[in-house]
């Protein structure tokens, strides 16, 4: 079966941190079936400025390259500003459909990875191509972009004409389902995790590889740098957890636009609070093994990987009551959740999560989570589906 993936929501050379679920679940998916993977990069018709990612310093994306054994091409879409989001579904179309043309008939199923504009686009690459479409919802493109009631049409669109709908979370695509997705044919399919990189360490041992003190207590967030990340109101809750954890020290992967705005609150209020930057898989499994507790306490969520990472670390979460995490967090062992933008709550949650002492293996073992190679499997079943049908139908 041939399978053609059509998402912005991708790695690039500027960006290899980003979204890590799609890369992994779409190359564990590569081994079954044949994927024809494009990871859009958006560009501006008058400059190449996101050419190279809005930083030009960064490097020049390749129209071609390999990622996990996954070949892996990287089209340009038109952007156009100020128009920008709503005309997304359309210029997304326009661009790849010359491109896809002489792939009529010799693909089984399109993938669209988010709703709009890649799962709209995707409806009509299907037309195009003669093949069903299934959109993979995320989080924020059901969460958030329906509040538009510009966008909110296009995503009722999309959704109601996809042969079925995947999500990483029983909430979300109940959240998909009344945005217009058929609920015979949508499905839960869950992220995996990385079982062989992701699992319980010894955190002395994982302190020492970091250069970390081994003493005291390490809190562990990971994410971008942003207020809708709940950073702001982790700050506050941590500012406040010092004066009655003083051994409490806070450690925060990832970049952001705010990141210098943080740092200068921390320096201000003298805080344990250290900010590492941006970093790669291997050593985020690292950081986790170190950390006594992850701390997500973003406003909106989808299903984030971070979460299933941790807990098969066996590492507790504290985090919001958003998204897809009340799915993963369902038991107290697990962890606990606060509601969004509360940091008192917060506060309180993180100095009992601190408090309370727990075995890893225990939290690990409750956890339960597979790895890619079964999320691919659950996919590719979906996959499978919705091309029988769509033949059934011709024939």
């Amino acid at each position: 079966m041939k399978v053609l993936i059509a998402t912005q929501i991708f790695p690039n050379h500027a960006r290899p941190e980003m979204a890590p679920y799609n890369r992994h679940q779409f190359a564990a998916l590569a081994k079954y079936c044949d994927v024809d993977m494009r990871a859009l990069i958006p560009v501006h018709p008058a400059t190449r400025v996101l050419e190279r990612w809005r930083a030009t310093d960064q490097p020049i994306i390749p129209k071609k390259t390999e990622l996990d054994g996954l070949r892996i091409l990287h089209p340009r879409v038109l952007y156009i500003p100020k128009v920008g989001q709503v005309a997304a579904g359309a210029t997304y179309f326009a661009s790849l459909a010359p491109q896809l043309l002489p792939l009529r008939g010799k693909v089984d199923v399109v993938l669209g990875s988010f709703a709009y504009p890649d799962g709209w686009a995707s409806v009509f690459l299907g037309r195009l191509l003669g093949a069903p479409t299934v959109i993979k919802v995320h989080g924020s493109d059901i969460n958030v972009l329906p509040k538009s009631r510009l966008l909110r049409p296009n995503i009722r669109f999309a959704l109601s004409r996809a042969a079925a709908v995947v999500a990483p979370s029983r909430p979300l695509l109940d959240a998909a389902v009344g945005l217009g997705a058929t609920a015979q044919h949508s499905r839960v399919v869950m992220n995996g995790v990385n079982t062989r990189l992701f699992r319980v360490r010894e955190r002395g041992a994982c302190r020492r590889s970091l250069g970390e003190p081994e003493a005291g207590r390490m809190l562990l967030f990971v994410g971008r740098l942003e207020p809708e990340k709940g950073v702001d109101e982790l700050l506050e809750a941590f500012r406040a957890l010092s004066g009655t954890h003083s051994d409490a020290r806070l450690v925060l992967v990832g970049d952001g636009v705010a990141r210098g705005r943080y740092e200068s609150f921390v320096l201000q209020h003298s805080l344990n609070a250290h900010f590492i930057g941006a970093r790669d898989h291997d050593e985020i499994a690292t950081w986790l093994g170190a950390s006594d507790l992850l701390t997500l306490p973003s406003w909106a969520e989808g299903t984030p990987n971070v979460v299933i990472e941790a807990l098969v670390s066996g590492r507790r979460v504290v985090a919001t009551d958003v998204g897809g995490i009340p799915h993963v967090v369902p038991d107290p062992l697990l962890g606990e959740l606060v509601p969004v933008r509360d940091p008192s709550k917060l506060r309180a949650a993180l100095g009992r999560a601190l408090d309370e002492s727990y075995n890893p293996g225990e939290v690990a073992k409750a956890a339960g989570f597979g790895d890619w190679s079964d999320s691919a499997q659950n996919l590719l079943a979906v996959l499978q589906d919705a091309a029988h049908r769509y033949r059934s139908r011709a024939n």
